[in-house]
């Protein structure tokens, strides 16, 4: 993993902070996205983790991709149609993947713009709360381009299809309050509150076995595209995990021993 992105982890939480600040965080070449990646990778793999905070470093949360790379013709940009199709499915595109597979429960702390991929990545996330120096824009269209990486996906699943239409459409810019009435944030606090609110709804999160956490966002997940029925077989075999395990046992015990 590169410097792109820091890892620290504190207990079961784990914050990923990007970590380019005079770059805005941009998500502009292999380095960037391969330590996205990464870190989603050292999450999955590490049973201790619970949570996931995901921020950037500086003035901006992330930028979204390098301008002068379109404008150069390289980068993503560069190359045959053919090439610039593999360069997005061979890079960016790993990121929502990566997020799309992560079971552990993710947070945005978004304390500033996350424009274009920005606002994308933060809607690759489960939760987003924003500081009130946050702002979001879906701005493809207004360099001409499309939502190259999962935002046609992401965004109306997390606000609806007329409301994510109306923002890939416009490229309108909205600020934390407007992100906050269309339910793009779950919350807008002062800037210099925002990571200690992520980690208090981090660690209300983690304060529960992370085997059910884990399968309840598999459950999310795979509820976005299952039939009812295939996703109550899903839910039936982990609940058959979930009664055998010991932390479900000792969850009962406590919560039979406060009743008394």
């Amino acid at each position: 993993m590169n410097d792109f992105v820091a890892y620290q982890q504190d207990g079961p939480v784990v914050t990923l902070t990007l970590n380019q600040p005079e770059t805005r965080n941009a998500l502009t070449g292999p380095a960037e996205w391969d330590a996205v990646v990464a870190a989603c990778e050292r999450v999955q793999g590490d049973d201790a983790v619970k949570a996931v905070i995901v921020t950037g470093a500086g003035s901006a949360f992330c930028a979204g991709g390098n301008v002068k790379d379109f404008r150069d013709k390289q980068g993503l940009a560069a190359g045959t149609p053919a090439e610039v199709r593999e360069n997005y499915r061979r890079g960016i595109q790993r990121i929502p993947l990566a997020f799309h597979r992560l079971d552990v429960p993710t947070i945005a702390a978004v304390n500033g713009p996350a424009i274009g991929a920005g606002c994308d990545l933060a809607c690759m996330c489960d939760i987003r709360i924003a500081s009130e120096e946050a702002k979001f824009a879906e701005s493809f269209v207004k360099l001409g381009l499309i939502p190259g990486d999962g935002g046609a996906w992401l965004l109306q699943r997390v606000v609806g299809y007329a409301k994510a239409a109306e923002l890939a459409f416009t490229g309108d810019l909205l600020d934390a309050r407007e992100a906050e009435r269309i339910g793009l944030v779950s919350r807008v606090v002062p800037a210099e509150s925002l990571l200690a609110e992520a980690r208090a709804l981090a660690e209300r999160i983690a304060a529960h076995p992370g085997a059910a956490l884990r399968m309840t966002k598999r459950l999310l997940r795979e509820a976005q595209t299952s039939r009812l029925d295939t996703l109550l077989e899903l839910a039936a075999a982990y609940q058959a995990l979930t009664h055998t395990s010991a932390e479900h046992d000792a969850a009962v015990s406590a919560f039979l021993s406060t009743r008394k």
